[in-house]
């Protein structure tokens, strides 16, 4: 079974259980299940028992409560809280208090959600897998030899895992969708600009988006609507009054088109275009429109990605110097303040993290910048056109999340191949388009069953359309198998 967030949330108002109950419950599985799952850095014990006796207390006195009071919901470990940690499963910030919480934060615990604690990432949200984690690797509900898939792995174990009842990622080129498809619950991935990212710790800063991962759309509609909305703090938020996705999920669109890109009919597993197959006659059924369109420039998103998220993240990281605050080298060998820098940041960052700082700063540096960085930007323009050509025939596009199931820990060691897993969605981040990925069956040719995801794909601010359309893919699916570990 699952926990389901809005059920979770009437039985606590209806006074069917309590918010101590539910938290109770979700620690508990915590304590028998992160040892092994490692999907959980902190667990915030103590708090999230005290939020939720507040709660109930409130609703036995007739109060008004938070639409989301009571739920218990996991924060990836690079989202700020003043709770705990922030520590972006890196050295460098082992032992970083914020003293400040996100705005995304700030809405939810405001709308009553109840934090339990902080997931596990890739560090700095740079990876595909969860093994590039400093505090060792998160590993697949499902099969626990097998990854989650990253960057926001530690998040969707939890929620597959019923850990949580939801949790916050991050997506800068599929960090959220990749690992949902991969452990087998939603992950969504909104419009950038349509969450705040004051708080979130800067990998790529025209990529990066938080958002929800949950077992329902219907989880993922509430918390969206709960976090989205302008912020005086992120100057990028687009200043837009947020539509009520939640109260118009349930109407079915009619006559909607769906996309097919011929591109994201190559390199998968057979599964995973079986999934889509099995999509194609679903929305046929509801009576979409299915329509061919072209997206050629798929196949250069991976290494336009790599030239402008490295070249931002150079950037962004140049903070962590072990100076003002992170990790600072005990070593006596610093000759000079250079040294000292040099020395803290080799032993702060992972090797991932080192190797994309070194690749960024080098498409930045004299003589390659127009080489490398400005022709990245060149062509992110041609990636969105060539979506706005395609969105001007269709109302959706579907295809794959991943090309593939979850494949085991330690099995994929070369870094392209690595980069590939996100050759589906890192153009979503590019476009700035919005993007959801959904559970869609099994791979039954491993030993055991590993979920495979679709994903679907809408213009900027087409949240309503783009929800309305996974609901009604959900409905038609009908029930779905949950992990044992």
């Amino acid at each position: 079974m699952n926990i389901d967030l809005v059920q979770v949330r009437d039985d606590i108002r209806t006074r069917k259980t309590t918010a101590r109950a539910t938290v109770d419950q979700t620690l508990a599985r915590i304590a028998r299940s992160n040892s092994q799952l490692n999907a959980y850095h902190e667990v915030f014990d103590d708090q999230a028992r005290a939020d939720a006796d507040r709660i109930d207390l409130d609703i036995a006195a007739g109060k008004s409560v938070g639409v989301l009071a009571g739920v218990p919901i996991a924060i990836k470990d690079n989202i700020v809280t003043r709770i705990g940690h922030t520590t972006c499963s890196s050295r460098i910030l082992e032992n970083y208090r914020s003293p400040f919480d996100a705005t995304v934060i700030n809405r939810l615990t405001q709308a009553g959600a109840i934090i339990v604690g902080k997931t596990n990432l890739d560090e700095f949200a740079m990876g595909s897998s969860c093994e590039k984690c400093a505090w060792g690797v998160v590993r697949n509900p499902w099969d626990i030899n097998r990854v989650p898939g990253g960057s926001s792995g530690g998040s969707a174990v939890a929620v597959a895992a019923n850990l949580c009842a939801a949790a916050l990622g991050s997506d800068t080129g599929g960090s959220i969708r990749q690992p949902a498809a991969l452990c087998g619950v939603v992950g969504f991935k909104p419009t950038y600009g349509r969450i705040s990212r004051y708080g979130l710790v800067a990998f790529g800063s025209s990529l990066d988006q938080i958002g929800p991962i949950t077992h329902s759309v219907r989880d993922a509609a509430l918390l969206y609507q709960c976090m989205a909305g302008d912020d005086p703090h992120d100057s990028t938020c687009a200043p837009r009054a947020v539509e009520d996705v939640v109260t118009t999920l349930e109407e079915t669109p009619r006559a909607f088109r769906v996309g097919l890109p011929v591109q994201y009919r190559k390199g998968n597993s057979p599964s995973v275009d079986a999934a889509v197959a099995r999509a194609v006659e679903f929305f046929k059924a509801m009576g979409a429109t299915i329509v061919d369109v072209d997206l050629p420039l798929t196949d250069v998103g991976i290494s336009t990605y790599y030239v402008i998220a490295p070249a931002e993240a150079s950037s962004n990281l140049a903070r962590f110097d072990g100076i003002r605050y992170g990790h600072r080298t005990k070593s006596n060998a610093a000759k000079d303040l250079f040294d000292l820098y040099a020395q803290s940041r080799a032993e702060g960052f992972g090797p991932e993290v080192q190797r994309r700082i070194m690749l960024g700063t080098y498409v930045l540096s004299a003589g390659y910048y127009d080489a490398y960085y400005r022709r990245a930007l060149q062509i992110r323009r041609l990636i969105k056109q060539e979506f706005d050509t395609a969105f001007a025939k269709c109302d959706v596009i579907l295809g794959p999340t991943s090309p593939t199931a979850a494949f085991s820990i330690g099995g994929m060691t070369d870094p392209l191949a690595m980069y590939m897993c996100d050759v589906y969605t890192v153009n979503t981040n590019i476009a700035g388009i919005c993007g959801i990925s959904l559970p869609a069956g099994f791979d039954e040719t491993s030993q055991m069953p590993l979920p495979v995801g679709i994903q679907l794909q809408a213009q900027a601010f087409a949240e309503p359309m783009l929800l309305k359309v996974a609901r009604a893919y959900e409905r038609v699916q009908g029930g779905r198998k949950y992990p044992t570990a």
